[in-house]
């Protein structure tokens, strides 16, 4: 198995997932009308939330401690979404940003675990988490429901940015290549998801059956 590709991914990609989900928390908090602090709190523990529980679980140190920059990017991101967030739908910017960084922040957070030599399977579980959890946080800390209660294709998208980015990297892939396949899948699924509608069978549910 290769352990490598951490440091093959550029860092600016993290720092990218980062801005991505600090955005979609800052947004969260524009909706509800909070004040700029609570934007920047919204911000940061939906842009670091997913990765801090990953470094716990895998026994890394917590990447944010030791690079105030994740406490900047927060602060950016509430400050970008505090001056330009009259002027954009907030609520489709919440669910493209959203998409965006999911299948980005898989790929990084399985990396990472595979760079740490985590067992393939459970580095992908680390990349869903990693994904997923930050929103979680802040759909919870918003009082919304969680995508994960929505019946809709998210989680599933993470998990396929993730094992696919596993996969090719197990099978030697460039680990550049393997992170791009793996985001850009994931995106595509939870694009196509929010454009068309598609969502998995509930369980009880009949063949061509719709629940609301």
């Amino acid at each position: 198995m290769a352990a490598t590709p951490l440091l093959v991914l550029p860092p600016a990609l993290d720092y990218a997932g980062v801005t991505v989900f600090a955005l979609t928390g800052a947004l969260a908090a524009a909706r509800d009308r909070h004040d700029l602090v609570t934007f920047w709190f919204f911000a940061l523990v939906t842009g670091v939330g997913g990765g801090t529980l990953r470094d716990l679980l895998i026994g890394a140190p917590v990447f944010w401690i030791a690079d105030a920059a994740y406490l900047w990017i927060g602060a950016a991101a509430s400050l970008a979404v505090w001056i330009a967030g009259e002027r954009i739908e907030r609520a489709a910017a919440l669910i493209w940003l959203d998409a965006l960084g999911l299948g980005a922040y898989a790929v990084i957070g399985a990396a990472k675990a595979l760079a740490l030599h985590v067992d393939p399977v459970v580095a992908t579980a680390m990349g869903v988490l990693t994904a997923c959890f930050g929103g979680v946080i802040r759909d919870v800390l918003a009082g919304q429901p969680s995508v994960l209660l929505k019946r809709e294709i998210s989680v599933s998208a993470a998990l396929l940015a993730a094992a696919l980015f596993v996969l090719l990297t197990v099978l030697h892939t460039p680990p550049a290549w393997a992170g791009m396949t793996g985001a850009v899948a994931g995106f595509a699924l939870r694009a196509g998801a929010i454009h068309y509608g598609w969502r998995l069978r509930a369980f009880g549910e009949r063949r061509g059956e719709r629940k609301a």
